[in-house]
C-alpha cells in the first residue's frame, strides 16, 4: 500500500461480511476521492447509527426507542407472533406486506458446531410472550436448515407449556434455503399455507 493509513482503512472495510480486500481497496479509494463534507456525513451516519440504534426490549427488532415501531403499532395483531432468526428475515417478511402480526427475533439459531445453544438466544422472552392471554399463535419462520429445524424442535417442546397454536411456514421455501433470500410470492404463500408444526415436522422432507 502507498500509505499505512490507506492500509488501515482497507483492513477495517475488509472486516465487513462479504467484502474482500480488493473491494475494500476500491471503497477506500472512493472515499478518499470524496470531499471532506461527504466523508464527514458518512462517518457521522455510521457513528449515529451505532450510538442511537438499540434492540427492542419486547421482540429484539432494531429501532431508536426501547420498543420498536411494530410492537407499538396498535394495528398489528397481538395474537400472532412470527419467530425469526434475525433482522434480515423480519425485513423479508415485512417486505411482502402480507403479515400483520408481530415478531420475535431470536438472534440466531441453535448450532452446537458453532457453540450456540438455547441460552445464547432470546428463548425465555419468547416463552414469556407466548404465555400471555393475548397470544394465540406462534409461527416458526425459521430457515429450512438443520440448525433451523433443531431450533424449531426445541422451541416446540418449550412452547407446549403454553396454550398457543404452533405453526410453521409451508415448505414453499426450499429445504436448506435462508429465508431472507426467498422471493416475496414464495414468502406470502408460505405464510398463507402455514401448517401445524407437529404435522409439518413429521412430514417427509425432500433432499436439498
Amino acid at each position: 500500500m502507498p500509505s499505512r493509513l490507506i492500509d488501515r482503512a482497507v483492513d477495517q472495510i475488509a472486516g465487513l461480511p462479504g467484502v474482500g480486500r480488493r473491494t475494500a481497496l476500491r471503497l477506500a479509494l472512493h472515499l478518499l476521492s470524496r470531499n471532506e463534507e461527504d466523508v464527514r456525513r458518512f462517518t457521522e451516519a455510521i457513528q449515529d447509527m451505532k450510538e442511537g440504534v438499540k434492540s427492542c426490549t419486547t421482540c429484539g427488532n432494531l429501532g431508536e426507542e426501547d420498543q420498536c415501531n411494530i410492537c407499538t403499532d396498535p394495528r398489528r395483531e397481538e395474537a400472532k407472533i412470527a419467530v425469526v432468526e434475525d433482522l434480515r428475515d423480519l425485513l423479508a417478511i415485512e417486505g411482502t406486506g402480507h403479515f400483520k402480526g408481530r415478531y420475535h427475533v431470536l438472534g440466531g439459531v441453535i448450532s452446537p458446531m458453532d457453540g450456540i445453544g438455547p441460552a445464547d438466544l432470546r428463548v425465555e422472552s419468547l416463552i414469556q410472550r407466548a404465555s400471555q392471554p393475548t397470544c394465540k399463535e406462534v409461527i416458526f419462520a425459521l430457515p429450512t436448515t438443520m440448525e433451523g429445524d433443531t431450533t424449531a424442535f426445541y422451541l416446540d417442546k418449550r412452547l407446549r407449556e403454553s396454550d398457543v397454536t404452533i405453526t410453521t411456514l409451508a415448505r414453499g421455501v426450499a429445504v436448506g434455503d435462508e429465508l431472507q433470500y426467498a422471493d416475496e410470492l414464495t414468502l406470502i404463500r408460505s405464510l398463507q399455507q402455514r401448517l401445524p408444526y407437529e404435522q409439518a415436522s413429521q412430514a417427509p422432507k425432500s433432499a436439498p
